[in-house]
Order: structure tokens, then C-alpha cells, then sequence
């Protein structure tokens, strides 16, 4: 199967030794969830796998996305899509225009604003494109954050404890919503987590990552 997310045979190592060793396959559609204490290594994983990894760090191993070997790519060439702890929206700019950030360029601005409002229409916030962020409810800017990555077309999605900062009751609202897109666009998620619920809710493989001696 070429289609899906190989993480193939990685060893990450710091200078204090080595930090993590992982391999995996995730299919388009499904959800890995990596658990562990803090410090075992789960968001320089997602470094290593966006091409992000800090020069302190070494790594081994490979990262296929669709058949395709990315692991010398730069992250810009990726494909992978990201969401964080923080909505990381810009407060200079207004709803539409974060949106648009994540447009590849092209397109004419009817067809632009045209994926925009479906964008917004699809999380329920229809008209919100002149809307400035400060006004937004912390699961208005979640949904705001994830359509913004999903415009710039990801082959993958990454989540890093984006649902954290959200009490119990949003914080699964926007979950289902994060993994039911996720599933209707057949990306592979691997979701880095410290929250059993969120593990759960994926209904995927989990892996829990332990410090290494």
C-alpha cells in the first residue's frame, strides 16, 4: 500500500543519548496516537517528520508519505500539516485572511474567496471572513486554525495537543470535527497526546513512547 504515512525505523538522539525509536505505518484516514511522559521525545518526532528537527538532535530512519520518500525534503515540500497547543492565528489579520494564508497561490480572487467562505461554511462560521480573531471563542479560532491548514492541501496531518487549552466539553467538539475532516480527506493523523480521552476518541493504534536509559 503506497497510499498512508510509513515512519520507518527512526532513532532520534540527543547529546545525552538516545531519546526515541519508532516505527510505524498509518493508513489515510486513520489516527496513531503516541502517548508518554513529557521529555520522551513525542514533539521531536513530529520535528523530525516535518523537517523541523533541531541541529542538536541526529536522526535515522525514513518518512514516506504516498510512496514518496520526504525525509531529505525541505519542510516547505512536505506536505504535512500541522496543528498545535496554540491556534497560532495572525491577530493582524482578519478571518478571511488567515484563511487565505493557507491558499496555495493561483487562482483568480472570485475562486479564492469562493474556497474561503465553503471553508468557513464547512466549520459553521459562515460570514465570518471580516471578522478579527480577538473577537473569536477559543473553539472559533480552533476551527479557524484547522481550516487554514487544510486549505494548503496536506497529505498528512500532525496534531500536537491542539485540543489542551479547551475545557472538556469544546475540547471534544472540536476533537470529533478535527478527526471526522480528517477522515472524509483520507489523511493519515498521528496525534501527540497526554490525554487518554483524546487517544481513545481517535479509536487507532496507540503507542507510548518510554525514556530511554
Amino acid at each position: 500500500m503506497d497510499k498512508g504515512l510509513f515512519l520507518r525505523n527512526i532513532e532520534i538522539s540527543s547529546q545525552k543519548g538516545r531519546l526515541l525509536t519508532v516505527s510505524h505505518d498509518i493508513a489515510p484516514g486513520a489516527v496513531l496516537s503516541v502517548m508518554g511522559p513529557s521529555g520522551v521525545g513525542k514533539s521531536t518526532l513530529l520535528a523530525f517528520i516535518t523537517g523541523t528537527l533541531p541541529a542538536d538532535f541526529s536522526a535515522q530512519g525514513s518518512v514516506m508519505l504516498d510512496g514518496q520518500d520526504i525525509t531529505g525534503l525541505p519542510a516547505h515540500k512536505r506536505r504535512v500539516g500541522i496543528l498545535f497547543q496554540d491556534d497560532l492565528l495572525f491577530p493582524h489579520l482578519s478571518v478571511g485572511a488567515n484563511l487565505a494564508f493557507g491558499l496555495a497561490p493561483g487562482g483568480t480572487k472570485t475562486e479564492r474567496r469562493d474556497k474561503i467562505a465553503q471553508a468557513l461554511i464547512e466549520v459553521d462560521l459562515a460570514g465570518f471572513e471580516d471578522r478579527d480573531p480577538a473577537t473569536l471563542s477559543g473553539g472559533q479560532k480552533a476551527r479557524v486554525a484547522l481550516m487554514r491548514m487544510l486549505l494548503s492541501e496536506p497529505c498528512a496531518l500532525l496534531l500536537d495537543e491542539p485540543f489542551s487549552r479547551l475545557d472538556a466539553a469544546l475540547r471534544a467538539q472540536v476533537r470529533d470535527l478535527v478527526f471526522a475532516r480528517a477522515k472524509a480527506r483520507s489523511l493519515p493523523v498521528l496525534m501527540v497526546t497526554h490525554d487518554a480521552d483524546d487517544a481513545q476518541a481517535a479509536g487507532g493504534p496507540i503507542i507510548t513512547l518510554q525514556a530511554q536509559s
